[in-house]
Parts: structure tokens; sequence; C-alpha cells
């Protein structure tokens, strides 16, 4: 059997983390091995246990979930890493601006805080695999604000013609199978050109290649 997912909680409510707590050890392929009740005690605690996800409320007294996720994702911290760290921020409002705040800054989701425990402990699994734990209708509308672009870095030039247009569509929200009936390719295909752009560009996932799009004006 492989290694449990390791998880940290971070909530300034003692008695929800201790709830979510309860479900997540109750999984065979889960375990918490850290708590925290602030942004700040989180960067710690992270520090210390080297989680493979991070349960981050948004909005917590000393440090927000949005910094801590900032600091969290900062270069020098990620580079130290042995292994991906994904977040997952909880939020008592849907598609607010602070959530996507988070996602901007490294998040690979949220979660609503009255999410089922079924419904949780899929959402760990699933980010975990490297995969958003949000619709991309959910994604887009959170990013799809009126915003100045900033410059397109060079490394966007290296994408082939075909990488751009996979990459178009991805930035849209469209899921490999969907892309592959645009353009006509089979879902392995489109699978390596994501793989590529990401690389190319530098990028964790296909959440942070739509926060990529349209931070940089790239769907038009």
């Amino acid at each position: 059997m492989s290694d449990p997912i390791r998880l940290v909680l971070v909530d300034d409510q003692a008695l929800f983390r201790a709830g979510v707590a309860v479900v997540v050890d109750a999984q065979p392929d889960m375990a918490v091995v850290g708590q925290a009740g602030d942004g700040r005690e989180a960067l710690e605690v992270v520090e210390r246990t080297r989680p493979d996800v991070v349960l981050m409320d948004l909005r917590m007294p000393v440090m927000d979930g949005v910094e801590a996720t900032r600091a969290l994702f900062d270069p020098t911290r990620v580079q130290a890493r042995t292994q991906p760290l994904r977040v997952v921020v909880l939020t008592t409002f849907h598609l607010d601006d602070a959530a996507a705040s988070a996602i901007r800054a490294g998040a690979s989701g949220f979660l609503l805080k009255d999410a089922t425990p079924e419904f949780l402990c899929a959402a760990i699994r699933t980010v975990h695999a490297g995969n958003a734990v949000m619709t991309p209708g959910d994604l887009t509308a959170l990013l799809d604000r009126p915003a100045p672009a900033r410059p397109v870095p060079p490394a966007y030039e290296r994408l082939t013609d075909r990488e751009r247009t996979v990459f178009v569509h991805a930035g849209r929200g469209l899921s490999n199978a969907e892309i592959a009936a645009a353009e006509h390719l089979s879902e392995s295909t489109v699978k390596t050109h994501v793989s590529s752009v990401l690389a190319k560009l530098g990028l964790r996932d296909r959440v942070q290649l739509v926060v990529f799009a349209h931070e940089h004006g790239l769907l038009a």
C-alpha cells in the first residue's frame, strides 16, 4: 500500500479543525500530520511536517489564508521542496475575491466549508493527484474579471502552434476530451501537449495554466 496523503489543517476554529481531522484520519489513505490556527503558524507547521496537501481557511487572524498561500509558493520555498505541495482553500462564500486571490497565489482550488465529508475526501485525493478541485466554469468565473494584462513571458514564444491551440482551449477550461474533439486529436495526444505546455511555461498544473492565460490576456 502506498504512503498516506499527509495533510495540514489550517483554521482559526479549533472545533472545525477537530471535526475535519476526525474525517480525514478515518480514511485509510490519509493522515493529518499538523494543525495551525492562523497563517503564520501554518508556515511553521508546513515547514516542519512537509505535508502533501494543506487545507487552508481564507479568513484568519494574524495572517490570512491568501497571504499564507502566497508565502507557501514563494519561489525560495518551492525550490527547497523535494515534493509538490498542494493547497486547497476553505471558504464560506462561493466565488469570492479572496478565493480568486488564493488561486492566483498558487492554490489548486477551493471548497465550501459546508462540503460533505465524502466530497472533502474526494477533493483531497483529486488535488493530490495534481488536478483542480473546482469546475472549469467556477475557475473561469473567478478569474474572468477586468484586470490589466501582464506582459507575455518569453517562454510563451517557445510553444508550437499546436501547443498554443491546446493552451487556449485548456485556458478556457476545456477538458482533454473536449479539446480532443474540437481539434480532432486523441486524448493521449492532448495530454502530451498539455504536459509540454506546463513544462515550457514552468506551471504546476492546469489551474495555474488558466491563471496564466487570464493574467496575460491570452484568451482573447
